[in-house]
């Protein structure tokens, strides 16, 4: 063992626990976290046809797919059941700067190709009606059905009292939010209800996520990158000069979103 230069001092002298409590910190934390994905719907094959539409709408709307996450959802798609498939399409959506990372809506052939591509398959999302599930009784299925279910937790609004930064998300996810200050460029604001700042709204908003289509954005001034209401949406390119700015709300008329001073 080599003995202690002179006049060195070990941090166990000052502090005859240290070794110990460096040894109990928690290497990793793992916490839950709310993003929004675009789903690019892959109707028919990946061929040229495809990426023109592709490279269009990409034109036409680039902030949509800014550091948005992607998933392709395979539910109408040909083809792509090879690993070959799924890693040129992985590589094209990649070469225009999107960022996919999984696959949903896809049959077993295709999540076997999407994972040897990296991609992860993820379930649709889509809701199905009680009266198409069949069951098997099991014993005692009857006493169970007696127990009567837990109500379903009425909606609630959440209120943020400070401005969101960017990089932030904020999600109500059973009613309104209600923010009190501005969103800032790449903050993001969801909410299965309306939404209503108090400020300026820079970022994206997406009301109504679940489908609701009564919902609407209201905010005092508007510079938004994106505003979207159960899933149809305008980005920044799409609000023309003729715009009202100040005080306003975003509603759907039929299948358009529209942009109206308060009255």
């Amino acid at each position: 063992m080599r003995a202690r230069e002179p006049g060195r001092t070990s941090v166990q002298d000052f502090n005859p626990t240290a070794t110990s409590q460096v040894a109990t910190v928690k290497p990793l934390q793992i916490r839950g976290r709310f993003l929004t994905a675009v789903a690019l719907h892959l109707a028919g094959r990946a061929d040229h046809g495809f990426f023109d539409a592709l490279d269009d709408k990409l034109r036409q709307t680039p902030l949509f797919f800014e550091n948005a996450p992607l998933v392709i959802d395979l539910e109408q798609a040909h083809g792509l059941e090879t690993t070959q498939e799924m890693q040129r399409l992985v590589a094209e959506l990649r070469g225009r700067n999107l960022s996919v990372f999984g696959i949903q809506s896809g049959n077993r052939n295709q999540a076997a190709a999407a994972a040897a591509a990296g991609l992860i398959a993820l379930p649709s999302g889509k809701a199905v009606s009680a009266d198409r599930v069949t069951r098997t009784e099991r014993p005692g299925a009857a006493a169970q059905a007696a127990i009567p279910e837990k109500e379903t937790p009425a909606p609630a609004s959440k209120l943020i009292t400070q401005p969101v930064r960017s990089g932030q998300t904020v999600f109500a996810d059973r009613g309104d939010l209600v923010i009190v200050g501005s969103v800032s460029s790449g903050a993001e604001v969801i909410a299965t209800g309306n939404i209503h700042i108090y400020g300026r709204l820079r970022g994206r908003a997406l009301a109504g996520v679940n489908g609701d289509t009564s919902a609407r954005i209201f905010c005092h001034a508007l510079d938004a990158e994106l505003l979207a209401i159960a899933g149809l949406y305008l980005t920044s390119e799409n609000l023309g000069a003729d715009t009202p700015r100040d005080n306003v709300q975003a509603f759907l008329e039929g299948e358009k979103l529209r942009v109206e001073s308060l009255k």
